[in-house]
């Protein structure tokens, strides 16, 4: 996965081509792996920095932009479930038009034409722009985390607590740009559908459903976001008048409420704030009476130049990340807005706490029934008018539960008329009123957001776009390469306000510009995102040599979906989601055979290890700092840092090498610790006792497999007792193996080696067995030992041994008797035992009886076939 700014960030640093850079790193990690005896079909490695591979990144770009959306499009799939809403070729949707299709208000808008216009009478440039509000792939103006001294756009996790640049703490600003942005929220509700999803198309004829972790669905179905409740247009006055000025929709889910709504919330940046915006409705001065806690930081300052000095520290704060932490704020718009269901007027306030990345930006405030409102309300002065009753001991001033509506018509007196109905019963009464009325309609709101996918980067896939004079976007053969460029730093400036220009706009022209039948047009200059190569590299693993397609059809249907996903869960809100969404579309388009690419989903846990922070939020490299009675400090400038315990990795600048460990302990000794240090899927912290732990099994398997010459400790005859325990270790090593349980099939191991040490040799078929078992997590070890007994060339080919269960079955077991968390007794008793049984049997026993006293224990837990606890 080897595109990206990280890449490109370090070459910059450090003068270096991120090509150059890139490949170097991937040799290091080729080696790495070898290292450490991980096995890997190396003929299926894969770049995403590889033009072999991007190209056809490229080509699944083109299949988005080159189709549309068709919300209403109901077919039925494979396995005959009826879907509703599917992407389509772009041509069919030119298609529809040129058959009568009619054009959309939002149609016209894109065009800034009267609504009289039919399809035929546009030009190739409307044409153009209308298509572009239908593709999966758009091109919109966005809000970005632009730093000038670094000329590039900075994701969220790079800018630091005090919204400066993470590399070179530079000021970071909010700003617009025009980006290419995808239409994943068209697949929100088939995103959310299919994670509980049964009975989707395996492609080989048969069905399949997710399995998935519970708290991963929630984090994806919590990032979507999806509420239901009312789209409501309240008016909007003209400043210093009762006079409408235009209307303002707001989603509410809690559309019951609007009795009790007393101001009104807009984002600072929502365009009936911006100066710039033809909805600009901001008076000259204050209205006469504005009270001065309404005017912000200083009242002196008129109120255009109090909302742009807010904008901006708003701006500030969003870098800074202290929006939900801190007190609530805001500024009095100097405008009010009519309720739509009682006509009360309503002040409109710019508050840091609403955003325009959720609905329309703005919102009703119900300070009542809703936590933020209500602290705003209360800072303000602003009223509080309860409509919901709460439950009676609810003791809350701000009730946000379900309950009896109140303070709003009497239930029958007509339109919106809910008091004395619940809430669920109130929100459909009020909505169907809203409806009826023509001042709202029922709405379905998500909090996922279209996916912003251009960069101002130079290491990324190309678009494979051009631009004509008119403003029209064409695609352009694939693949298309990144040009060999000496300087491919980006531009920086002191201005805030800079033009910006990708570093692709310093490309010669025989690579800029490109020739489309005869015209000369301008290639896209943006990269794409290093989510583009990671959104799809598993269905290149199916056909990974394959020039003709990105994967062949037979391929995907034997591989696909993936069995087994391995992935941490700090994966499941982009880059798994991203990948469901190309996946969705491609089948969509026939181009897979699956509606989803994972089938089982394993979220790993974390080495854990402490990292260090400086005082700008910035990790510093662990190498880098001095440990003293506990506490860490900057070799280089002697700052006190911050200890910040966590997971351990790169962007945390505290892990180590592999070599460096397997240097000094031996790297089957580090493969052991890894998985040994508990479940899989649970978070450990890095222990250099556990690695030595390790060491020291593998140094006493050694002794009792290896004589001190170097030969093998084989001869003798199995007795019951250990054939009984191999066969019962081959049971439990294939099982807990099969169930990703590595730590518990070491143990087994551990078990094992404990039990035949002592022994002079060891039989043949107890030999074998024992190191094909340790193989697959010391290969090192055990290839060395495969080789002493003179067997093949290697012990990764030899079938795993088989157990047989009647020579595995036990005729009693020993069980051990704790009182208190002591081991006080262990007595033996049949493995079908009762639970009534065993506690009997435990309480006789002589040493258990003494301990009690006399006494009647106060619990006794029985853990069947392994230990009796009794509590007194």
């Amino acid at each position: 996965d080897s595109f990206g700014l990280p890449a490109e960030q370090y070459a910059v640093e450090h003068n270096i081509h991120p090509q150059a850079y890139t490949e170097d790193n991937i040799q290091v990690i080729t080696e790495q792996f070898q290292y450490l005896g991980l096995g890997y079909d190396w003929d299926r490695e894969l770049a995403t920095s590889r033009p072999d591979y991007y190209k056809w990144t490229q080509w699944i770009f083109l299949q988005l932009f080159e189709a549309w959306f068709d919300a209403d499009f109901e077919w039925q799939d494979e396995v005959g479930v009826i879907q509703k809403g599917k992407a389509r070729p772009i041509a069919e949707l030119v298609s529809a038009f040129e058959l009568g299709r009619e054009l959309t208000d939002t149609d016209f808008a894109a065009i800034a034409v009267e609504d009289s216009v039919e399809w035929g009478d546009l030009n190739e440039a409307q044409i153009h722009r209308v298509l572009n509000n239908y593709r999966l792939v758009y091109e919109e103006e966005a809000i970005v985390n632009w730093c000038p001294r670094l000329g590039t756009v900075l994701a969220n996790e790079e800018v630091t607590h005090d919204g400066l640049s993470e590399r070179g703490d530079y000021p970071v600003y909010r700003r617009p740009l025009r980006q290419w942005i995808m239409r994943i929220t068209a697949y929100a509700d088939r995103l959310l559908a299919d994670l509980n999803a049964g009975g989707m198309p395996d492609g080989k004829g048969g069905n399949f459903a997710l399995d998935w972790p519970d708290a991963l669905r929630r984090m994806q179905t919590n990032w979507i976001g999806r509420s239901e409740g009312a789209e409501v247009d309240f008016g909007v006055l003209s400043p210093n008048s009762d006079d409408v000025h235009g209307s303002l929709r707001i989603f509410t889910t809690r559309p019951d409420t609007l009795f009790g709504a007393t101001f009104m919330v807009l984002a600072p940046a929502h365009p009936l704030l911006d100066p710039n915006s033809d909805s600009y409705n901001v008076p000259d001065s204050w209205p006469e009476g504005t009270p001065d806690s309404w005017k912000g930081d200083d009242p002196e300052n008129e109120i255009g130049p109090a909302l742009a000095e807010y904008s901006r520290e708003t701006e500030r704060a969003e870098l800074a990340k202290e929006r939900e932490e801190k007190e609530k704020t805001g500024v009095f718009a100097g405008f009010y807005c009519v309720n739509p269901v009682n006509g009360a007027k309503l002040p409109a306030f710019s508050a840091d706490y609403v955003s325009m990345d959720y609905g329309s930006g703005a919102i009703m405030a119900v300070p009542a029934h809703d936590d933020r409102d209500y602290a705003f309300a209360e800072k303000f002065g602003l009223d509080i008018i309860e409509v919901v009753q709460a439950p009676e001991g609810a003791g809350e001033k701000c009730y946000t539960g379900d309950g009896f509506s109140v303070r709003s018509p009497e239930a029958g007196d007509g339109d919106y008329a809910i008091t004395g109905l619940e809430t669920p019963v109130a929100k459909r009464k009020i909505i169907a009123d809203l409806v009826s009325t023509g001042k709202g309609e029922a709405a379905v709101n998500y909090k996922l957001r279209d996916w912003v996918f251009s960069r101002q980067h130079y290491w990324g896939e190309p678009f494979p776009l051009a631009h004509a004079p008119d403003g029209r976007t064409v695609t352009v053969d694939i693949p298309v390469l990144l040009p060999e460029m000496e300087d491919f730093h980006p531009e920086t400036s002191d201005s805030p306000d800079a033009p910006i220009r990708p570093p692709l706009g310093r490309a010669g022209d025989d690579w800029r510009m490109v020739d489309v039948n005869g015209d000369v047009y301008e290639r896209e200059l943006n990269s794409m995102p290093q989510w583009a190569g990671s959104c799809w590299y598993y269905l290149r693993f199916m056909d990974p040599q394959n020039g003709d397609v990105f994967c062949g059809d037979d391929q995907q249907k034997y591989f696909g979906p993936v069995d087994l996903y391995v992935g941490g869960a700090e994966h499941a809100v982009l880059h798994l989601l991203y990948s469901r969404f190309w996946h969705k579309v491609l089948y969509d388009l026939g181009h897979v055979a699956t509606p989803e690419p994972f089938k089982k989903l394993y979220n790993q846990g974390m080495v854990t290890a402490d990292a260090y922070a400086d005082s700008r939020g910035v990790y510093v490299d662990i190498r880098e700092v001095d440990v003293r009675d506990g506490e860490g400090y900057d070799r280089g400038s002697g700052e006190k840092l911050t200890r910040i315990p966590g997971k351990m990795g790169k962007r945390y600048k505290n892990g180590l090498p592999p070599e460096e460990v397997g240097y000094e302990h031996g790297v089957d000794a580090l493969r052991l610790y890894e998985v040994y240090m508990g479940p899989l899927d649970a978070t450990a912290p890095w222990s250099m006792d556990g690695i030595r732990g390790m060491q020291r099994f593998l140094q006493r398997a050694w002794r009792n497999l290896v004589t001190e010459d170097r030969k093998p400790k084989v001869g003798g005859s199995l007795l019951p007792e250990i054939e009984q325990l191999m066969h019962q270790t081959i049971i439990r090593v294939t099982d807990h193996l099969e169930g990703l349980r590595f730590n518990t099939a070491i143990a087994a191991l551990i078990e094992l080696n404990n039990k035949i040490t002592g022994m002079e040799t060891l039989p043949e078929e107890l030999y074998r067995n024992y190191v094909i078992m340790l193989s697959p997590f010391a290969p090192h070890l055990c290839e060395e030992i495969w080789e002493m007994l003179g067997e093949a060339p290697t012990i990764c080919y030899v079938p795993w041994p088989e157990a047989k269960e009647e020579l595995a079955a036990v005729d009693t077991i020993e069980m051990p008797v704790q009182v208190n968390g002591k081991m006080r007794a262990k007595f033996t008793v049949a493995p079908d035992a009762s639970q009534q049984e065993v506690q009997k049997l435990a309480l006789q026993q002589e040493n258990v009886v003494r301990h009690l006293g006399g006494n009647e224990p106060r619990k006794v837990i029985v853990v069947p076939g392994r230990m009796v606890n009794v509590i007194v």
